[in-house]
């Protein structure tokens, strides 16, 4: 129904002893970083085994993250395949001098990717609703986390330094099991 709430992207089991979030900006290199580099071997160590259950959460940057995140939360099943899709191809729609620029390769990457298929993109980007939850996920980040960087990694309600680097984390995560 429409007066549903809008489903926060997540992985893994909601009874695992870490509980993992992650801020982040769909424009961020360092967070599309983090996709690609860290992610996988998280996903495989310590998700799929049922140690970490994960939260992506929006921290956009600006107007065109804001779009991206839009875009991601579109089919609000808190299914986290677009947002991986558009940060590991995030180098083939981040590019243009300005937002409008950037706004209008990303409306183009979405209609020529099968993986959107059925995806009502001019819904999605005025959807009051997902635009309230991605800035409510932006205001939780800056006055509860204290946030000013993207990504930023919250476990069990702590602040993580080191979020893209995978070494760290996983010596981190091993001592929380």
């Amino acid at each position: 129904s429409l007066k549903a709430e809008i489903k926060t992207i997540s992985e893994g089991s909601l009874d695992a002893k870490i509980k993992l979030i992650v801020f982040e900006s769909l424009t961020c290199s360092h967070c599309a970083h983090f996709h690609k580099k860290v992610y996988p071997d998280l996903k495989e160590n310590f998700i799929d085994k049922g140690h970490v259950y994960i939260e992506f959460k929006n921290f956009p940057l600006d107007m065109a993250a804001m779009n991206a995140s839009k875009i991601a939360h579109c089919r609000n099943d808190g299914n986290s395949k677009i947002l991986h899709y558009l940060f590991d191809n995030q180098n083939e729609w981040v590019k243009g001098n300005t937002i409008k620029e950037i706004n209008k390769n990303l409306y183009n990457f979405v209609k020529e990717s099968t993986i959107f298929n059925n995806l009502k993109l001019d819904e999605c980007l005025v959807n009051k609703k997902v635009e309230d939850h991605i800035l409510e996920d932006r205001i939780e980040g800056a006055k509860k986390y204290k946030l000013n960087s993207t990504p930023t990694l919250i476990i069990n309600g702590e602040k993580f330094d080191n979020p893209t680097n995978y070494k760290k984390l996983k010596k981190f995560l091993e001592k929380l099991i």
